[in-house]
């Protein structure tokens, strides 16, 4: 009977790429499983067929003669007959070396302790707007797992040592059968760490690390903000069985300030100006983060008006570029006015409806555009 082609048995097309052809023999290995699949006809002599054109294309060299000389230019002993005789490997060898990612590996056990990089921990920093844009030292209080040192991380009591795993050989692996296939998986006494406490430490309890309070100085970059986060390698927990710790990660909060929003590089306050300054211009102090400097407000300023100082914002910390202060001045009205001061008010308004100009532009084309409402409505 003559053999089918390769890649018409995995179907991939002649110019596959090596990952294409194992991941075809992956899914016809899956589909032609007898176990997953006992409707399947043939599935074991199909599987074979496929196991043999895998080792062939897989195979660069192989490959490449067989494109040159089909099956004559590949050697007989590494057919299919080879892959299930007695000096090939078995369904559950082949199926392990394909799945090895899988059901954690090919064959072979691990030999020696497992070793686990320690977890990684967060630190919640609060910081007022001033230490963020310029930048500061703290001091943080951390707890954390770190090495035993009554048993120097080994978690057995003082003058002990942990003892090879009785059930995997201290492997640290164990292998299932089940059918076709040959599964393994972690040890469930030791934990897939190949060794076995005895008499457990009595400070650590076995664990070969207790908690303890320790304290940190984190450098802050100036121009921090809400959301940043500073790493500090190695400071987080200790890892198991010697294995490296994990990190520190500092997560940055800017706490609200009484006087500036930040938006970015960008700093916003709001200033607060009397009626007589926004009608006749003025000069004002106004709050930096450098100190005070000066505000120039021109005649007829309305309410909401923006003025920007540049370079009077924030420092960008991934930059050179400073960003500016934004003041929205806000026009005030007075309270808690005299009888005089009242009076003085009515005799001004009535002085503006005597003269025949327009002190008031935005309040009259306001009203001109109510008007043409109801109009509208009306109509």
């Amino acid at each position: 009977m003559s053999k089918r082609d390769y890649y018409e048995v995995l179907c991939v097309a002649r110019n596959a790429s090596e990952a294409e052809i194992k991941k075809a023999f992956k899914r016809l290995a899956m589909k032609l499983h007898p176990d997953r699949n006992p409707d399947v006809e043939n599935a074991e002599e199909k599987f074979k067929e496929a196991k043999e054109a895998y080792e062939v294309l897989s195979d660069a060299q192989k490959r490449a003669a067989y494109d040159q000389f089909g099956h004559a230019g590949v050697d007989p002993s590494m057919g299919a007959g080879a892959g299930f005789g007695g000096g090939g490997a078995s369904f559950s060898d082949i199926f392990g070396d394909v799945f090895g990612d899988i059901f954690g590996g090919g064959g072979g056990g691990h030999s020696g302790q497992r070793v686990y990089r320690g977890a990684d921990l967060r630190y919640n920093l609060e910081l007022s707007l001033e230490e963020a844009v310029r930048g500061t030292s703290v001091n943080i209080r951390i707890p954390t797992h770190v090495e035993c040192d009554e048993c120097n991380g080994t978690g057995a009591r003082k003058g002990t040592s942990p003892v090879t795993c009785t059930t995997c050989g201290g492997h640290g692996q164990v292998r299932m059968q089940q059918g076709f296939f040959s599964l393994q998986q972690t040890c469930p006494r030791c934990h897939g760490t190949g060794k076995m406490i005895e008499t457990p430490c009595g400070k650590c309890h076995g664990q070969g690390r207790v908690e303890k309070q320790k304290t940190l100085s984190v450098k802050v970059p100036a121009g921090v903000d809400t959301g940043d986060r500073i790493r500090l390698g190695g400071e987080g927990e200790a890892g198991e069985n010697g294995g490296p710790a994990g990190d520190l990660y500092v997560h940055v909060n800017v706490k609200p300030h009484p006087i500036f929003e930040r938006d970015g590089n960008d700093l916003f306050c709001e200033v607060p100006i009397s009626v007589v300054t926004a009608s006749l211009g003025g000069e004002l102090e106004v709050p930096t983060l450098d100190g005070r400097v000066n505000l120039k407000i021109p005649p007829e300023s309305q309410s909401g008006k923006m003025f920007r100082l540049r370079g009077k914002g924030v420092k960008s910390v991934r930059g050179h570029h400073t960003g500016d202060l934004m003041c929205r001045v806000v026009v005030e009205t007075p309270v808690n006015l005299t009888k005089k001061q009242k009076q003085l008010l009515k005799e001004f308004e009535a002085s503006m409806k005597d003269d025949s100009v327009n002190h008031s532009p935005r309040a009259s084309s306001w009203l001109d555009g109510v008007k043409k409402f109801f109009e509208d409505m009306k109509s």
